[in-house]
């Protein structure tokens, strides 16, 4: 299962469900986003040709980061740009999802283990403008 969290016209994160299950390869991003996000389910005895990434000046103007939820469970809480609170989803062991754009915070619900994917180089706390949280609910 795939879920998109949108604002307005802005496309906030993806979310794929460690449900999720398709032939071939699926992208869900779209080839403009600077972090791209694929599904690959490929039969055994299916190769991919060796290949090396050429050197490609890009610009990128926002992180965007993928979080591999590996063991766990957390609430992740969306924003707007001007830091109002737009959606919460709760994932779990196995779900991905991809933070797109707008604000975002987190709750871990439980021990929760997490791997993350991140443009670099690392700019440090430049990167990012924290700011008190406040949930529709609260």
């Amino acid at each position: 299962m795939i879920e998109r969290v949108i604002n307005k016209d802005s496309l906030l994160a993806i979310i794929i469900r460690s449900s999720f299950q398709n032939d071939g390869i699926e992208f869900f991003t779209p080839a403009e986003f600077s972090q791209q996000l694929a599904y690959m389910n490929r039969p055994a005895g299916y190769k991919i040709s060796p290949h090396i990434h050429n050197k490609i000046a890009r610009e990128v103007f926002y992180t965007q980061e993928v979080l591999f939820i590996k063991s766990g469970k957390m609430r992740v809480d969306f924003y707007d740009d001007n830091r109002a609170s737009i959606d919460s989803r709760i994932l779990q062991e196995g779900d991905i999802i991809l933070l797109a754009s707008g604000g975002h915070g987190f709750e871990m619900l439980e021990q929760t283990e997490i791997i993350e994917v991140k443009q670099g180089p690392f700019a440090g706390e430049q990167d990012k403008t924290r700011f008190e949280a406040k949930r529709t609910e609260d």
